[in-house]
């Protein structure tokens, strides 16, 4: 794990006693990460929802948290359990519905369809590599951040990021392959 980072220890001691200031700082800095890992498991229209969901649910049990410092691994706990949550009442989802629907004319479709189908590719891999791809391709977060706001060690970031992109050239490869056959 990476060293705890006094900030946020410091931000989350603020926001367990009102502070609403730390409240939205928190919010600033960990929503890229929460939709991040619900991107990886949700579609966007549900990601978008569920990241506002987790922050109200992580409000809410502030509490129970025990140290501060370890808010990162755990609203990413949170983040995991609403994805599942939602599949769990949502049912069975059409891989790939959600980039579908906004699928327009011309250039702009094939981008989209381009697009849609690397989600699915990234969505199909391990969960510790879709996480990973999903805050650097998606929420353009660099391998500090991702380590810093996930509590993982940069090595371990770069390590997932690497394997990630390798399996996911893979499997965009094989795709191209299977559509020019």
């Amino acid at each position: 794990m990476a060293e705890p980072d006094d900030s946020t220890a410091a931000t989350v001691a603020a926001a367990r006693r009102g502070d609403a200031g730390a409240l939205d700082r928190l919010f600033r800095r960990f929503a890229p990460v929460v939709h991040g890992v619900l991107l990886g498991r949700v579609p966007r229209f549900d990601a978008d929802d569920l990241t506002q969901d987790v922050f109200e649910t992580a409000l809410r049990r502030l509490p129970e948290l025990r140290e501060d410092a370890a808010f990162p691994g755990w609203i990413v706990s949170i983040a995991r359990r609403a994805a599942i949550d939602r599949h769990r009442r949502a049912g069975p989802v059409v891989e790939g519905e959600d980039a579908l629907e906004r699928v327009g004319s011309g250039d702009e479709a094939g981008v989209r369809l381009d697009a849609a189908r690397a989600l699915e590719a990234i969505r199909a891999l391990p969960e510790a590599y879709r996480e990973m791809l999903m805050l650097r391709l998606v929420e353009g977060l660099s391998g500090p951040e991702i380590s810093q706001r996930t509590g993982l060690t940069p090595g371990s970031v770069r390590v997932n990021l690497h394997r990630g992109m390798t399996m996911l050239r893979e499997a965009l490869s094989m795709a191209t392959q299977g559509e020019s056959a």
